[in-house]
């Protein structure tokens, strides 16, 4: 087996990195026996440091790294290039449009031909000794997945995270344990191994959107999954900042309801529902400060009708379809493509409401049932033309 030569230069943080000198193929005579995923936003200072402790971690190991990079704009996939250019080993994947960590490590791991897959995060918060263990592990067979948990050890996940968000992890954790009564103790974690077979066959049934592809994957399995964790602790990081957000505490959420359900319900629908009731508020408020002026119900619903179109739109943009965002010029655009196919929507819904305004003691009736036909043109809207895939 012919063997990476590297030689090391020290960088500022007390690390060494990999001198950019052509290098031999490592998967030459073997074909790749395992891939690390690593998915990537504004990671470029770990870059070179990632590359480098994956040398020193998988010594006589024949792996590879995938970097997945969302279009970061501090040059993440710039970087990866210039590795890649000289050591066989990285690879890169530049994703346009399209953002999400859930969907970045499948990418990764489908664009795979090895027959084991890890994913890790690129902040190198997670300890890469652990996957020649992990790696070991799945060697020995019985064993489909090995996860490599916070919660094995008391000092797991202190290191990593604020009190906060240790709390709230521990609360995720309980609410996947209990909703989708999933055998680990550490579902939300982020770095795991497992066999390429089982992402392959769950790949269709995986969300693009959300943060924690490890739950969805253990949820969506058609057997149970011979799993085994492993200790770690969770480390500081050191450059970048967390990508975790409400928008992500959302969409785990989301995530919950859309497995407990057996996938009947979708973590978009479940997003565009909200968005839709607190439209539906506006929507109500606005029609219920007109009446008292003296405008005409008609002209009252249809003001109030646009105005809770205006919000919605605003509120999807920004939340349900935050991957397939609109931003400047296409913002006002996109707007406009709304408001001109959802105009067949106000139609109908005044004409609806019309007929079923009798008194103003039910005047609620009448704007309710406006806005259901209106919800319901709004989301064939948004989701066949307003925020289709490019």
């Amino acid at each position: 087996m012919n063997q990476t030569v590297i030689s090391r230069l020290a960088d500022n943080s007390g690390e060494t990195r990999p001198e950019p000198e052509p290098v031999v193929a490592a998967n030459q005579n073997r074909g790749v026996e395992l891939t690390v995923v690593v998915p990537t936003l504004n990671e470029r200072a770990n870059v070179e440091l990632m590359v480098t402790r994956l040398h020193d971690a998988l010594r006589g190991i024949e792996w590879e790294v995938v970097f997945v990079d969302d279009d970061s704009k501090d040059g993440t996939i710039a970087a990866v290039r210039d590795i890649a250019a000289h050591n066989s080993r990285v690879r890169g994947i530049r994703r346009i449009g399209r953002r999400g960590l859930a969907g970045a490590c499948l990418e990764g791991a489908l664009s795979s031909s090895a027959p084991i897959i890890a994913v890790m995060d690129g902040d190198l918060q997670h300890d890469e000794k652990c996957l020649a263990g992990m790696l070991g592990i799945m060697r020995g067979g019985g064993t489909d997945m090995v996860i490599a948990s916070r919660y094995e050890t008391s000092k797991g996940a202190g290191g990593g995270l604020t009190r906060l968000r240790s709390s709230g992890s521990r609360l995720a954790t309980h609410l996947a344990r209990l909703l989708l009564k999933a055998p680990i103790n550490d579902p939300m974690s982020g770095f795991f191994m497992l066999r390429r077979e089982i992402v392959e066959a769950v790949a269709p049934k995986l969300s693009q959107q959300g943060f924690k592809i490890l739950l969805d994957i253990v949820a969506s399995s058609p057997k149970p999954l011979r799993i085994r964790e492993i200790p770690y602790v969770f480390g500081a990081r050191l450059h970048g900042q967390s990508k975790l957000d409400s928008m992500v505490v959302a969409e785990y959420l989301g995530l919950l309801i859309a497995k407990a359900s057996g996938d009947l319900i979708s973590t978009r629908f479940l997003a565009f529902g909200l968005v839709g009731s607190l439209g539906v508020l506006v929507h109500l408020f606005v029609l219920h400060a007109l009446l008292p002026d003296g405008l005409p119900f008609a002209m009252a619903q249809t003001i109030a009708m646009f105005t809770a179109m205006a919000f919605n739109y605003t509120l999807n943009n920004a939340f349900t379809y935050r991957d397939k965002r609109r931003r400047g010029w296409r913002f006002l655009t996109g707007f406009v493509m709304f408001a001109a196919l959802c105009s067949f929507g106000v139609v109908a819904g005044v004409g609806v409401s019309s007929l079923l305004y009798t008194s103003s003691s039910r005047w609620w009736v009448a704007g309710l049932a406006a806005a259901a036909v209106g919800s319901a043109w709004n989301y064939i809207t948004n989701s066949a033309i307003t925020w289709r895939t490019r």
